[in-house]
């Protein structure tokens, strides 16, 4: 396992600035559009500045692009088309060892670039405060289930272009029913009770609850269904790419 997250290493040696320029740019202008706009509209949501809200909001936003994307792309890249995962498992490697060894090097990235919205909101007026600190191990912890969740994808997809299907009627809806830019509660019942159940949606809460406070009893279970959603999806993305790998 530490192989492949080296080889992850110095393959991201060569292409961090544009992987970290399109994971970190766009929450950041989805954090700069609605706080411009909206927030001309909109000051205060709860007890919570507009700026306030959506600043945390958007960190999930930002830890979901930059993991379930990676692990859907590079996933169906390198055991379709480039044969990496092939070459691997001639190594003394197994599945579980690749699979994992890639999605812990995604999810560790998206905890970092969790940090992006954070920190531009705090150029912004957002005051800094000391939960600030578990953005990135939320991050990490969201991060590894929605890779694990990417590469479950990739082993599922006949072609590269499925992924569009899933990205416009998926993922898009998850992040704009998180709870981001507007509360759930306002959502109608139906679809409320729904988005409680969206990975995204308790990534928020726990992100919120850190940074504004106060951080809860219930901000355990949040962690516990995120917990839950990673083992689920890391399993289920082993047992599926290892069917696509060994016949």
């Amino acid at each position: 396992m530490a192989g492949v997250m080296t080889r992850d290493v110095v393959l991201f040696g060569r292409y961090w600035k544009a992987t970290t320029f399109s994971s970190v740019v766009q929450p950041t202008i989805y954090l700069l559009t609605f706080a411009a706009g909206v927030g001309a509209l909109v000051n205060r949501v709860g007890h919570f500045s507009y700026l306030d809200y959506i600043s945390t909001g958007v960190v999930a936003t930002a830890v979901l692009f930059s993991s379930a994307f990676p692990g859907m792309f590079n996933t169906f890249v390198r055991w379709r088309f480039q044969r990496t995962y092939d070459a691997m498992l001639a190594a003394p490697v197994d599945v579980e060892e690749l699979v994992t060894a890639e999605v812990l090097w995604i999810a560790l990235r998206a905890g970092v670039y969790g940090l992006a919205p954070i920190v531009v909101g705090m150029v912004f007026g957002l005051p800094p405060a000391w939960g600030m600190l578990l953005i990135v191990p939320i991050g990490f912890l969201t991060g590894f289930g929605f890779a694990a969740f990417g590469v479950l994808l990739a082993a599922i997809a006949k072609t590269i272009d499925n992924f569009n299907y899933v990205t416009s009627a998926l993922l898009t809806p998850m992040f704009l029913a998180a709870g981001t830019f507007f509360p759930v509660s306002s959502l109608p019942s139906g679809i409320r009770e729904v988005a409680k159940f969206n990975p995204l949606y308790h990534c928020v809460q726990l992100v919120r609850d850190a940074v504004l406070g106060p951080l809860h009893l219930g901000d355990l279970g949040h962690a516990g269904v995120l917990a839950a959603f990673a083992l689920l999806t890391w399993r289920l993305a082993i047992w599926r790419l290892g069917k696509r790998l060994i016949d």
